[in-house]
């Protein structure tokens, strides 16, 4: 099934031709990325038709995504799961010089984005998401939940990823997916404990180059242990900032049940699909992601949950990357 997909992608199949999804035995599934009216993205012509589909005035009305529990709740007293091998992907710096709006502080990250995509619905919503290195240079990872609505529900379309974006302005530009991944678990069961997601993006920003030749890469990191002394989690929350500048928090981790983790934090809606990042440098913006945002049982309450990330993660990076052209 891998191989079909990636021949869409390299041949601009018309979106006729191409399956709503596909799935490894690995427990992965993907699909092409899709306008807003069903069409496949898969060259750039039509990329460029969704970049120019979100105006300020859209990207301004995009609601930020709901970080609440969406699904059943994991028993807290479930055994975890037995970890692996820790593993881990080092961080890459970019290829390119970052132009004159390069500023990066411990609230900023230039790896780190806004992502804006529609709704089955016809609505527009908003989630944080980051890169991530990979050989090929084009992973940016999220929330499962920030690229299909979950049990019963669809994939996301005209999904677009603004890297460090603040207050309307995108100092790299904006890439677009042409590839969305997710953890099947996540997409027939909404199980939190698999909450992940990675697109594939198409050639895009400022530049016209790959997204992390443009701003960079974050390591990755799994099997790494429920207890974390310290991860700085990014995003873009409604209630600090109105969801118009990157956000952080900083706290140590725990175990939260099922297979995943808890942090203190504040930030609530729209810092869904943010990267939890240990070591993260303030001085280029990388670190190695270790989580993203799932949700809160009460969002603002000072804490959320990201899945752990284990050989699932790893698995879906592979599965990823393996779907991604040159």
């Amino acid at each position: 099934m891998a191989s079909l997909t990636l021949t869409l992608i390299v041949t601009g199949a018309p979106a006729a031709e191409a399956k709503p999804s596909t799935s490894d035995r690995n427990g992965n599934t993907t699909t092409v990325a899709r306008t807003h009216d069903g069409r496949a993205i898969t060259n750039a012509a039509v990329a460029k038709e969704v970049a120019a589909f979100w105006t300020p005035e859209r990207m301004a009305k995009a609601v930020d995504l709901d970080v609440k529990r969406v699904g059943p709740p994991e028993s807290p007293n479930r055994a975890r799961k037995p970890d692996g091998p820790a593993g881990t992907v080092a961080p890459v710096a970019p290829r390119i010089a970052s132009g004159d709006d390069v500023s990066i502080l411990l609230t900023e990250s230039q790896t780190v984005g806004k992502v804006y995509f529609t709704t089955p619905n016809g609505g527009t919503a908003s989630c944080s998401a980051s890169t991530t290195a990979s050989g090929k240079r084009r992973l940016v990872v999220t929330a499962g939940h920030c690229v299909h609505q979950g049990r019963g529900g669809q994939w996301y379309g005209n999904w677009q990823f603004v890297p460090r974006y603040r207050s309307g302005v995108r100092p790299f530009g904006t890439f677009v997916a042409y590839q969305l991944t997710a953890r099947t678990a996540w997409i027939n069961n909404s199980s939190h404990d698999e909450d992940m997601g990675i697109a594939i993006m198409h050639n895009g920003g400022s530049y016209g180059l790959k997204v992390v030749d443009t701003v960079g890469g974050n390591g990755l990191r799994w099997n790494w242990g429920y207890n974390v002394p310290l991860v700085t989690a990014l995003g873009y929350p409604s209630n600090l900032g109105g969801g118009e500048s990157q956000q952080y928090c900083q706290s140590g981790t725990w175990h939260a049940g099922g297979q995943q983790i808890r942090m203190w934090c504040n930030m609530t809606y729209g810092s869904s699909g943010g990267p939890w990042l240990q070591e993260y440098n303030d001085q280029n913006g990388l670190g190695y992601i270790n989580s993203v945002v799932s949700h809160g049982d009460n969002p603002g309450n000072g804490q959320f949950d990201g899945p752990y990330f284990d050989n699932d993660i790893k698995s879906l990076y592979d599965f990823a990357e393996g779907l991604s052209p040159a």
